[in-house]
Formats: structure tokens, sequence, C-alpha cells
């Protein structure tokens, strides 16, 4: 099937952000998929603050992007935005790094109020940097993530059912990406 690039953009080492993506990443899997996580906090600051992009850590971030059919992008919102660490090592892309590439925007967060940040925040520079399709993103409030001490996690059932939903659709237009690239 498709590879697919799943990037955790929280700079957490216990986020919920990054367990939920690595949670969703065995539903790709499952589904035929190969996934690559990459963990943006595990990006040298030096080479993400000091726009290195010759930095060997930047280099192979941008050959995963170049690499992937489609990218799975979760992120917290804080200050109803996406992170700063997503966004220094977006900023170190190329321009067109999306090109061709379908797309599935996730955020997580502590209240409905910032719901609206994949849509406003994140979707814009998603686009803007060629994404061929960027599918119906998905919030997830943090009291309905439930982490445990040996890593697994337990999602409430209607955030679960959701979140299943727009994998699902992701993983369908990884599909037909290929078909609607050759078509334009």
């Amino acid at each position: 099937m498709a590879t697919i690039l799943s990037v955790s953009g929280s700079p957490s080492a216990t986020s919920r952000t990054g367990r939920l993506l690595r949670h969703l990443d065995q539903r790709l899997i499952a589904q035929g998929h190969e996934v690559v996580p990459l963990d943006v906090r595990t990006v040298p600051a030096e080479a993400l603050l000091g726009a290195d992009f010759r930095h060997p850590a930047i280099v192979e971030a941008t050959e995963l992007f170049a690499r992937a059919d489609g990218i799975v992008v979760g992120t917290p919102v804080y200050k109803a935005s996406y992170s700063g660490v997503l966004k220094a090592l977006l900023d170190l892309l190329p321009q067109y790094a999306l090109t061709g590439k379908t797309v599935l925007p996730l955020a997580t967060g502590g209240s409905v109020a910032h719901v609206l940040a994949i849509d406003y925040a994140l979707r814009p520079v998603l686009n803007s940097m060629g994404a061929a399709h960027i599918v119906q993103g998905w919030f997830t409030l943090d009291r309905d993530i439930t982490a445990r001490e040996d890593g697994s996690l337990t999602i409430a059932p209607d955030a679960a059912e959701a979140l299943g939903q727009v994998v699902d659709q992701f993983s369908t237009a990884l599909g037909r990406t290929p078909y609607l690239a050759a078509a334009s």
C-alpha cells in the first residue's frame, strides 16, 4: 500500500498527542500501510532553532517527507495554534514538501475552544506546502485520552470511533491520490 510519515509535533516525551499518533499508526499498519514515525522533539534543538538546513537530522526529516505518500501531522494546541516545535520543522522543509501528498491533520487540547486550530492555523500551512489532498482533520480532547505508565492508551469510545473514521478516510484517500495526481 502506501508509505505514511506519522509526525508528532509535541515537545513532550510523554505527550498524549505522540501516544495517540503511535496508537493510530497501528490501525494504518493493520490496513497494510508502512508507517514511519517522526517525533519532532527528537530533532536537535540547535538544528531547528538555528535553521540549519544542512544538519543531518533536518536532511533526514526532509527525505522522510519526500519518500512518504501520505503524512499524518499531530500536534497539541497551544495558544490556539499548533506547536512551535512543529512550526520550526515545517519552516525548514522545502516550500512544496507536501506536493502530491495526502495529509491528515490531527490535534489534541484541553478545551473545545481550540477545535478550530486545525482549520485556521494548521491547514493553511499544509495547503501552502502543496498538499494534494488534506482530508478532514480531527481534534481530540485531552480528557478523552488516557495514557498509562506502561505506554498503553485508552481513548473514550466516541473519540475512538471518530478517530477511526478519519484514519479510514485518510487510508482510502491514499489509494486515490495517484489517480488524482495523474488526472491533473
